[in-house]
């Protein structure tokens, strides 16, 4: 008897509840697969990406700080 043969056996023996439970490993090993096929990442570009937007995150705030403090001078000014 081939494994399938044997789990299409066994899964006839089975409650309810543990068809659910046999039906969720199912999605959890197919969700692994899945993450297991997705590309690896190169540390070094990633951290090299990081960095790049990094700085411009803290230029476009610098500069959106400037016309804050503009804002709030003009509203004490009214």
């Amino acid at each position: 008897m081939s494994t399938r043969e044997h789990i299409v056996q066994e899964l006839t023996h089975l409650s309810e509840a543990e068809i659910a439970q046999v039906a969720e490993f199912l999605a959890f090993l197919k969700f692994r697969s899945r993450i297991k096929s997705m590309p690896r990442h190169d540390e070094a570009q990633l951290a090299a990406l990081y960095a790049e937007f990094a700085n411009e995150d803290r230029e476009l705030a610098e500069e959106g700080m400037a016309d804050y403090a503009d804002g709030l001078w003009k509203e004490d000014a009214q």
